[in-house]
C-alpha cells in the first residue's frame, strides 16, 4: 500500500488534516467534524467503540484513510455528499490513496489510459455522470458516502449511508417551521465557524442572503462576518450589487463587490501553466480565479457558500397532490390545496399552462456534430435511477446526481490556489434533512419558508424579488471578441473529437459552451503527454 494526503499538508483553518495514532490505529486524511482540533482522534475513538459502523455516527466533511494494525486491514472513507475527494487505483500490486489524483496518475505502475466514457461527458455535459470515473480508466474516486476496505487479498467498497425522506414534517405554523429552520442553520453554521472571521459568497438572491442573515445570528456579531458580491457591470444587466448592498446594510456587515467583466475570459488562458488534474474549462478563467481566490483568503479564512435550497425546496404540486390523493389523505390535500390557494398571487400562468399558451420549454443543447462516433455513443448511454420519491422526487433525484461532487471539485481548485477554505452550511444533513421534509406546498412556492423565516431579518426588497437566473452566457461576448486560441492537437484527441468539424467561437451559438469544453480538453492534454 502507497499513501498521500497532498492537499492535506498545510491549513489556514481549522480543519483537521495530518497524521494521528491510537495504540495500533492510525488515521490520516482531512477532517471537519465539529470543529474540535482533535477531529482525528475523534474517529479513531469511533472506532474504537462502534468498529464498522463508526462512519453511521460521523457528521462533516471527511476523506480520510484508517489502518487497523491489529486486524491487519485499511479503511477509507469520504463524507455522506462528497464534500472531500478520495481516489484509489491498484498499481503493481500496491493499492493507491490519496486526496491528490495528480499524485496517483504520476505513480510509475499507474494505468495511463484516459477513460473514454469521462471525456464523453466532459464533451457533453461538463462533468462526470458517474461517482466513481476519473479522466484515468485505471484511477476510480472512492464514491461520496461510501467505506472502502483493503485486507491481504483484496480492496472492497460498500455504501455505508443512503438520503432518505420519509413522511412532510408537519408544523403547527409559520412561526414553528422558522423556529426549527433558525436552530438547525445556528447549529450547521456553528460548526463550520473558525475562529475568526467568515466569509459569504452573496448575491442579492435570497438564499445568499439568508445565510448571511443565520451566520450574523449565530455569530452575534455582524463584525465578524465579511460578504463579496460578484457581479457584472457592462456584459450584462446584473442587480446583484443593488440588492446585496441592501442586505448588507440591513445586517450591518462589511461588503466587497467584485466586477467579473474582465473575469469572465482570459484571452491568454492558453499561454498560462494551469495545472488542473482533470481537464476542466475553468482553465479560461484560471488566472482571475486564482487573483480572486488570494484576494478572498485575505479577507477570511473560511467562505460560506449558499448552494442547496434551489433544489431541497423544488416546489413539486403535482407530484405531491397525486401523492396525497393515493393515499386517500382527503385532509391533508385539502389542507395543501388551502395553503397553495392562499399563496398564489395571479392565475396568468395556471391559465397560459392549460391553454396550451405557456412559453415552451428550452431544448437540451443539440449534440455537438464534431464528437467521434462512439464518443458520441457513450455520450448518448441511458443511466440508471433509482425509483423516484413518491412526493418529491426531483429535489430527491437532484441530490443524487453526479454534479455536486463536480461542483465541490471546482471548490477544491479554489483552495489549491489560496489559503481558504469553502464550507457549506445548507448541506448539513440536518438543514437539508429540514429543508426537504418541509412540505413543497405551500412552503416550496417561490421558497416561501425563506420569506416568512427572513421576514424583518432581511429587507422587504429582497423578500419580494423574484429569482433572477442569468438572462445569457457572460463570456459569450468575450470569447466571441477575442476568439479561442489555436488547438495543440495532442494526438490523442482524434480518439475524442474530429477536430476539422469545430466552429470558430463566434458562429458556435448554443454550442459554444461544448466547443469550449473541446479546448480545455486539448489544452490539459498537452500538458498532461502519455508518460509511459
Amino acid at each position: 500500500m502507497e499513501l498521500a494526503f497532498v492537499q492535506s499538508t498545510v491549513s489556514a483553518t481549522d480543519d483537521w488534516r495530518g497524521i494521528q495514532s491510537l495504540g495500533p490505529l492510525w488515521i490520516v486524511g482531512r477532517l471537519r467534524l465539529d470543529g474540535a482540533a482533535s477531529d482525528g482522534v475523534l474517529v479513531l475513538q469511533a472506532y474504537e467503540k462502534w468498529g464498522d459502523a463508526f462512519v453511521d455516527h460521523l457528521a462533516g466533511d471527511f476523506a480520510f484513510v484508517l489502518w487497523d494494525g491489529r486486524r491487519r486491514r485499511l479503511l477509507a472513507a469520504r463524507d455522506r455528499l462528497g464534500v472531500r475527494a478520495l481516489f484509489h487505483a491498484e498499481a503493481g500490486g500496491s493499492l493507491l490513496l490519496s486526496d491528490s489524483l495528480d499524485w496517483i496518475a504520476a505513480h510509475e505502475a499507474a494505468d495511463s489510459a484516459l477513460d473514454p466514457r469521462w471525456v464523453a461527458d466532459f464533451l457533453t455535459v461538463g462533468h462526470s455522470r458517474d461517482f466513481e470515473s476519473t479522466v484515468w480508466r485505471g484511477v476510480k474516486r472512492l464514491a461520496p458516502a461510501h467505506l472502502l476496505e483493503a485486507g491481504a487479498v483484496q480492496a472492497a467498497s460498500r455504501r455505508y449511508w443512503r438520503l432518505e425522506l420519509g413522511e412532510p414534517l408537519h408544523l403547527p405554523n409559520a412561526a414553528a417551521y422558522g423556529e426549527r429552520f433558525r436552530d438547525v442553520m445556528t447549529s450547521a453554521i456553528r460548526d463550520r465557524l473558525p475562529s475568526g472571521r467568515v466569509g459569504i459568497s452573496m448575491s442579492g438572491g435570497l438564499d445568499s442572503t439568508t445565510l448571511a442573515a443565520c451566520t450574523v445570528a449565530a455569530t452575534g456579531d455582524p463584525s465578524r462576518v465579511i460578504a463579496e458580491c460578484t457581479h457584472f457591470e457592462r456584459l450584462m444587466v446584473d442587480e446583484e450589487k443593488h440588492y446585496s448592498t441592501l442586505a448588507a446594510r440591513h445586517l450591518g456587515i462589511e461588503i466587497v463587490h467584485t466586477a467579473l467583466d474582465d473575469a469572465a475570459y482570459d484571452p491568454l488562458w492558453r499561454t498560462r501553466s494551469i495545472d488542473t488534474a482533470e481537464p476542466c474549462v475553468g482553465a479560461l478563467v484560471a488566472e482571475p480565479e486564482r487573483r480572486m481566490s488570494r484576494a478572498q483568503a485575505g479577507l477570511a479564512p473560511v467562505w460560506f457558500f449558499g448552494e442547496g435550497p434551489d433544489n431541497a425546496l423544488g416546489f413539486e404540486r403535482d407530484a405531491y397532490f397525486r401523492w396525497l390523493a393515493r393515499r386517500r389523505d382527503w385532509r391533508g390535500l385539502m389542507r395543501a390545496a388551502l395553503g397553495y390557494l392562499g399563496t398564489k398571487d395571479g392565475w396568468g400562468e395556471t391559465l397560459r399552462r392549460y391553454s396550451g399558451l405557456r412559453a415552451p420549454d428550452v431544448p437540451d443543447d443539440p449534440e455537438p456534430p464534431w464528437l467521434a462516433p462512439d464518443i458520441a455513443a457513450l455520450a448518448r448511454r441511458e443511466d440508471t435511477a433509482p425509483p423516484p420519491h413518491p412526493w418529491h422526487p426531483r429535489a430527491m433525484a437532484s441530490f443524487s446526481s453526479a454534479i455536486w461532487p463536480a461542483l465541490f471539485a471546482n471548490f477544491d481548485v479554489d483552495e489549491s490556489q489560496a489559503p481558504l477554505v469553502w464550507r457549506h452550511p445548507f448541506l448539513d444533513l440536518r438543514v437539508l434533512g429540514f429543508l426537504l421534509a418541509v412540505p413543497p406546498v405551500p412552503w416550496a412556492r417561490r421558497k416561501l419558508l425563506l420569506r416568512e423565516v427572513m421576514r424583518g431579518r432581511l429587507p422587504r426588497e429582497i423578500l419580494e424579488r423574484n429569482k433572477a437566473p442569468l438572462a445569457t452566457s457572460p463570456f459569450a461576448s468575450p470569447v466571441a471578441t477575442h476568439g479561442l486560441p489555436p488547438l495543440a492537437r495532442d494526438g490523442r484527441l482524434e480518439a475524442f473529437v474530429d477536430a476539422d468539424k469545430l466552429p470558430e467561437a463566434a458562429s458556435a451559438g448554443p454550442l459554444l459552451s461544448r466547443l469550449i469544453a473541446v479546448h480545455a480538453l486539448d489544452y490539459w492534454l498537452a500538458r498532461h503527454p502519455p508518460h509511459r
